[in-house]
């Protein structure tokens, strides 16, 4: 089984912990890294877009010219998309941009995508991340510490406001709870920040 490093909030590495084969050593599957990833971009789609053709545009019953002798193009109606005013071709309407995918899939995704932050140690443990005010200044010491500064994904077991908030203001961070973690985000942040507890929860999860 893979380790891990533990570290505290003040950032110092206080051991290591194993985590399941499973899960954080688990085959790589891209494709459907892939198919998982731009089903979840797909799906936050609203696809409320709309546009109005040249039978939603008003006007249009009388032909705006004669046929011939004009020097012009014939034209049969102002509401055609050659004028101004006229309807949209070809324009966008309300469409469900959903895709479906298969619960196996996704689940072998998210093995995959937590396996390769294993591989490419860009995943921390991090033991009680307490604070007792929010206080950003703690979380940028912290993230300097464990040279995570860039992007990191905080996963925590429970809710911690003071934690939301703090890293709130910090660039590329972000904060989750274990219930709503999804391959994208993992994927997205160069560096994965998971607390003892949420990583058992994980694997209790996926590792069947």
């Amino acid at each position: 089984m893979p380790n891990v490093k533990l570290v505290n909030f003040k950032g110092d590495v206080i051991g290591e912990e194993q985590v399941a084969d499973a899960v954080f050593a688990a085959p790589v599957h891209v494709p459907a890294m892939h198919q998982v990833v731009v089903a979840q971009l797909a799906n936050s789609r609203v696809g409320t877009a709309n546009t109005k053709d040249r039978s939603d545009v008003r006007g249009g019953g009388k032909k705006p010219y004669r046929q011939k002798h004009t020097g012009r193009a014939r034209q049969g109606s102002l509401t055609s998309p050659l004028h101004v005013g006229g309807g949209v071709a070809h324009g966008p309407h309300p469409r469900d941009y959903s895709q479906k995918v298969n619960k196996k899939v996704r689940r072998l995704a998210l093995r995959s995508a937590l396996t390769l932050k294993v591989k490419d140690s860009q995943m921390l443990l991090l033991e009680n991340p307490v604070l007792e005010t929010p206080r950003t200044k703690s979380v940028v010491e912290f993230l300097r510490q464990v040279g995570a500064e860039r992007k990191p994904l905080f996963v925590i077991h429970e809710t911690n406001v003071n934690l939301y908030k703090s890293a709130g203001a910090v660039p590329g961070a972000k904060v989750m709870h274990v219930d709503s973690i999804n391959v994208y985000d993992i994927l997205h942040h160069q560096h994965l920040i998971v607390t003892p507890e949420a990583v058992r929860k994980i694997e209790e999860v996926f590792g069947r």
